[in-house]
């Protein structure tokens, strides 16, 4: 008799557990749920008022080449430029690992090429990651006396970069891409779930920072 209440108590005890990681579980996959939904809708979102500054998130290059990824958000930076509603452009982006390179260099490189005056663009050439970008082209801005700026990104990305130079004091705004190279239903999946994982992870850390 004893026995089987122990091991009634066990089957109980390993059904609450059961019923415990379920619930974990399911509360987990509402979370990402809610915040692809969040982060989808957000890349929807495209300020049309004109500001001092587009600041261009950095990511890969190739050789002293953009890559096709960061050719599309210079080139939007560029639009932006060329219909004169932004009066400059900070690129943001150090080395890679290998790289001879910084990615910000060599999208004002691009950018010189491309019809953008050289007073009218800025580099920081010590971030690798969006908050870094970020706080090395908040620096550009305060030195330069900049007000309103555009954060110029994938539009996935959008909603992760523009919280962040918010809390960093910027007059930020989203400015997204409005063609990406994730094209792919695979691919921005990808991507989405990238972005949740590290929103996520941004949101924890937030109230440390």
């Amino acid at each position: 008799m004893r026995q089987g209440c122990v091991t009634l108590t066990c089957f109980l005890h390993k059904l609450s557990y059961r019923r415990a990681a379920l619930w974990v579980l399911l509360a987990l996959l509402l979370w990402i749920s809610v915040v692809a939904v969040e982060i989808y809708q957000y890349s929807l979102v495209r300020d049309s008022l004109s500001a001092d500054a587009a600041i261009v998130l950095g990511t890969e290059i190739w050789g002293d080449q953009p890559s096709p990824v960061f050719r599309e958000r210079i080139n939007h930076a560029i639009d932006l430029y060329q219909r004169r509603a932004v009066g400059v452009v900070i690129f943001t982006g150090g080395f890679g690992e290998g790289e001879q390179h910084a990615e910000s260099e060599v999208a004002r490189e691009y950018a010189l090429a491309r019809g953008v005056a050289a007073e009218h663009i800025y580099v920081e050439t010590e971030s690798r990651t969006t908050f870094e970008n970020l706080a090395g082209a908040k620096g550009v801005v305060e030195r330069e006396d900049l007000g309103r700026v555009l954060i110029v990104s994938d539009p996935l990305h959008m909603k992760r970069a523009v919280l962040m130079a918010r809390d960093m004091g910027l007059d930020a705004y989203s400015s997204p891409t409005p063609t990406s190279r994730y094209r792919s239903w695979r691919t921005q999946l990808r991507f989405l779930l990238r972005e949740v994982y590290f929103y996520s992870t941004y949101l924890l850390r937030r109230p440390f920072l």
